[in-house]
């Protein structure tokens, strides 16, 4: 059975122009060399630093930025490119919730028609009065009242409006959801709340889910996978124990030592890994390796060939000149 989802060597490079009198064209590198799959009705988590792509990624994957390079499979069909016209069947089975849910809504329509805006699209039904019920069904198994269907975005919460957007990519049942930072806005108790029912709603139809978030606690807990990226690259991924219980790359190891401990006392003895120097440009990386310019580790190979990822122990990769094939 094919993979649901199958990325392979994905690239996404934006062109910057510089310069008043002579024009100087750049590529900011947002995705570089990106190569993962998700299987049906599993949830991979992508974590990583502010600006090292992972939502460009999850943009990317779904169509809404044209990839550079590199092949999108989505159920064993080839979707890489596609035309709009071609991609309209697969915009049914592939959503995505995005991470503000101030900006995700339009302000002048109403949640009926934000949430019936994809039904009518994808002509899931042509009955006004199925339409309404499957709205107001939505708006419920999100948490919501049916009553909320006449109301405007600005009479919600933030929490609540991050449920709209969750009831609107329900709303064609997909077969993948792109989750972009979809509790990064919220309040704690909020997001216990939005993560419990999406876990909820894969329990029940079986979706496959790219779960891309800040919050290394959270990731934890929703996914069965764990790819962790840095300046536009993939650098693990692996089962979710193994990366946490038994990280191998040095940015890793970094950024799960700044996850907090609940107790004082372990806290205050944990050896956090403070990483020295800023991210790099992703218009000029460093040679070779991305990470060496912050790594203590660094060697003269590291300057020189970029490492691919490999294979250290069953469902485990990580693209570091520390391990050898």
């Amino acid at each position: 059975m094919a993979s649901l989802l199958e990325i392979q060597a994905l690239k996404k490079y934006f062109t910057k122009s510089n310069g008043f009198i002579k024009k100087v064209e750049q590529h900011v590198k947002a995705v570089d060399n990106v190569s993962f799959s998700i299987e049906h009705g599993e949830t991979l988590g992508l974590v990583g630093e502010s600006g090292c792509g992972k939502s460009t990624t999850g943009r990317t994957i779904i169509k809404l930025y044209q990839p550079t390079s590199g092949r999108i499979i989505f159920d064993g069909v080839d979707i890489t490119n596609f035309s709009e016209k071609e991609m309209l069947p697969y915009r049914k089975k592939m959503q995505m919730i995005f991470q503000d849910p101030y900006a995700s809504l339009n302000s002048r329509m109403t949640i009926a028609d934000i949430i019936g805006e994809a039904i009518d699209v994808h002509k899931v039904t042509t009955s006004k009065s199925e339409r309404d019920d499957m709205i107001a069904d939505l708006l419920t198994r999100v948490g919501l009242m049916k009553d909320h269907a006449s109301r405007y975005p600005h009479e919600f919460s933030g929490g609540q409006r991050q449920r709209i957007g969750i009831a609107r990519a329900l709303a064609v049942n997909p077969e993948f959801i792109i989750c972009d930072e979809p509790i990064s806005a919220l309040d704690v108790s909020i997001q216990a709340q939005v993560v419990n029912m999406l876990e909820e709603i894969q329990r029940n139809t079986g979706m496959g889910y790219l779960f891309i978030a800040h919050d290394l606690s959270m990731v934890k807990h929703i996914s069965k996978r764990i790819g962790v990226m840095y300046l536009g690259q993939l650098v693990e991924i692996g089962d979710r124990d193994k990366v946490y219980s038994n990280p191998a790359h040095p940015y890793t190891k970094a950024l799960l030592s700044a996850i907090p401990i609940p107790d004082p006392l372990s806290e205050k003895a944990k050896n956090r890994i403070i990483l020295q120097g800023d991210v790099p440009s992703p218009i000029n990386p460093p040679s070779g390796c991305h990470f060496r310019t912050r790594c203590k580790y660094s060697t003269k190979e590291c300057a020189k060939c970029d490492p691919v990822l490999k294979t250290i122990e069953n469902n485990h990769q990580v693209a570091c000149h520390l391990f050898k094939q």
